[in-house]
């Protein structure tokens, strides 16, 4: 499914700027094996708000569409409107905000019984203001297995868009980066930024750990 004209250009403004910025010739050498994703957080429904995210191609890849400013479940799909993931806020009461992945569609207006109802990752916010490392935005943890070890943590600032998601070995698997530069009169701002997934990693799991983040800091 091809995107609207404005953010097919923007896309390939991007891609092109990357692949002949000789300054960040060693980063685009490392991020020549991923797969950059452009994430627009604006919904292509006038009437709701949520994200569009488009390859280099200018191709329409997932999409987000909310009629609410602060759900507590918002579903990502795919280019043809198939849910993906779902995320949902948890609703018992605690000090830790947290949002639980899970595989498709859930909920009472489910019609279709593909989807798995037990959530797959929790995303939680790290509160811990004694953590050695204030860095660290949020934990995820692997829900279906019941570990208490983290499987992946966050770092950096995601109202700069600038972060990272680490594995429990510290290997980055996914990044979040702000464009900074100003191509054909469009200025990116915060609104427009690259989702960086590497090798191995979900890009669908990538995107609603944005998601996440988006609910958790915005």
């Amino acid at each position: 499914m091809k995107i609207v004209p404005f953010l097919k250009s923007l896309s390939r403004s991007v891609h092109n700027q990357e692949q002949h910025d000789q300054h960040d010739e060693q980063e685009l050498n490392t991020v020549g094996a991923c797969t950059t994703l452009t994430v627009w957080r604006k919904s292509l429904l006038i009437s709701c708000k949520g994200f569009t995210v488009i390859d280099s191609n200018g191709d329409l890849v997932y999409r987000v569409d909310n009629y609410v400013g602060h759900p507590e479940e918002v579903v990502l799909m795919d280019a043809s409107g198939k849910s993906v993931l779902t995320m949902r806020r948890r609703k018992k009461l605690t000090l830790v905000d947290s949002w639980f992945v899970h595989e498709g569609e859930v909920g009472d207006y489910c019609r279709t019984r593909t989807s798995k109802s037990s959530p797959t990752f929790c995303v939680r916010k790290n509160m811990n203001m004694l953590n050695a490392n204030p860095n660290i935005l949020a934990y995820v943890y692997r829900e279906a297995w019941g570990h208490k070890r983290y499987a992946y943590l966050i770092e950096g600032s995601y109202t700069h868009r600038s972060c990272k998601v680490l594995d429990e070995y510290s290997n980055v698997v996914a990044e979040i980066k702000r464009k900074e530069a100003n191509i054909g009169g469009v200025s990116y701002g915060v609104e427009v930024f690259h989702l960086i997934v590497h090798p191995g990693f979900d890009a669908g799991f990538a995107m609603a750990l944005v998601l996440a983040l988006d609910q958790l800091f915005s």
